[in-house]
């Protein structure tokens, strides 16, 4: 196990903290498993990944390319699944280049931003479509998280969307890449 590495932590920009997260999505038969990587200051969701499996696959993924489009964050939290304490998303931390850190047992609250980043995807898109198979949760889902990042204002951030908090609180250098 890692050790809770944002208690009492200034998270004061872009990139220094991320998160990551499993929710279930349920479609009009069945589900599916959704992943999303956000970034803790702007709460942008960087990448994401649908899967009919809980394998560690689809998380992986994920993080990948977050990293490889958004580079390197300090910090990456999840919860204690055994997705994100596996051996292969454990290696592609450090292969990144990121520290590891783990919320505590059952404390859902060290990952809130996440918790509600769900909350809103359910309310606001999925239990308004009933998605009639994986590819149309895909669809949708990306078409979400489009809005969410660049159109859905954030009353934590004074009315700005995510995208605003994320890239004005990048370096002139890393905006431009």
């Amino acid at each position: 196990m890692f050790a809770y590495a944002l208690r009492g932590l200034a998270i004061e920009r872009a990139n220094q903290v991320w998160a990551l997260d499993i929710t279930y999505i349920p479609m009009a038969r069945g589900w599916v498993y959704l992943v999303a990587v956000l970034d803790w200051h702007s709460r942008r969701v960087l990448a994401h990944r649908v899967s009919i499996t809980m394998e560690v696959d689809f998380c992986v993924q994920a993080l990948r390319e977050a990293a490889a489009r958004w580079g390197t964050p300090e910090i990456v939290n999840t919860d204690q699944g055994s997705q994100f304490s596996s051996a292969d998303f454990v290696a592609e931390v450090m292969r990144i280049g990121a520290r590891q850190s783990m919320d505590g047992k059952g404390c859902w609250r060290d990952n809130v931003f996440v918790e509600r980043l769900w909350r809103s995807v359910k309310y606001e898109d999925v239990y308004l479509k009933a998605y009639d198979g994986v590819s149309a949760a895909r669809q949708s889902l990306a078409t979400y998280f489009e809005f969410y990042n660049a159109r859905r204002p954030h009353q934590s951030h004074d009315g700005r969307t995510p995208d605003m908090v994320y890239f004005n609180s990048l370096g002139p250098m890393q905006a431009a890449a």
